[in-house]
């Protein structure tokens, strides 16, 4: 699947982001872009764009918000000293992923489109790596069923994201 890439107009600035990146906490600190995919019953998964990380536009009937179905993974990647970027195994990540989407009657992200999406968010934020020892940059992939409906049966309409949030060492004294 090709990825759209949306500019971003108002990226964070280097000297902000590197302050940030210093001591980045969890969770508390996000980076510039996310990206998104919509599935729709009939056509499938379609759309798949890396943008500008933002606010979600969602009707307040979407699904979601009602009946609670949506699902997560968790994951970090991690800078090498080469430049490049390692993550631990994020193939298991998709299939645990599509194991939740079952239980939730959701449908499966084929598991390339997972990881592309990984992979398309991390070329796109590669200067959002923690500058600390032991910083990663952790990865949320997520589902949510987006269509806008009152009653109780799995919902054709979803959207998959993935945003990233720089992170220190979970440890203050570092990993044992």
């Amino acid at each position: 699947m090709q990825f759209t890439s949306l500019p971003h107009p108002a990226p964070v600035p280097g000297e902000t982001r590197q302050q940030a990146l210093a001591d980045p906490g969890f969770g508390k600190l996000f980076s510039d872009h996310m990206v998104t995919v919509d599935y729709v019953e009939g056509t499938g998964w379609h759309n798949a764009t890396i943008g500008p990380r933002g606010p979600i536009t969602l009707d307040p009937a979407a699904s979601v918000l009602h009946y609670a179905q949506e699902i997560f993974e968790g994951m970090k990647a991690y800078k090498q000293s080469d430049g490049g970027v390692a993550l631990f195994r994020p193939e298991e990540n998709a299939r645990r992923f599509n194991a939740s989407a079952d239980r939730m009657a959701m449908p499966h992200i084929p598991e390339e489109l997972f990881l592309e999406s990984v992979r398309q968010l991390v070329a796109a934020d590669r200067d959002w790596f923690p500058t600390v020892a032991g910083g990663s940059l952790y990865l949320r992939p997520f589902m949510f069923a987006s269509e806008a409906f009152l009653g109780v049966r799995p919902a054709k309409e979803y959207k998959f994201m993935v945003i990233a949030s720089p992170a220190g060492n979970y440890f203050k004294s570092g990993v044992p």
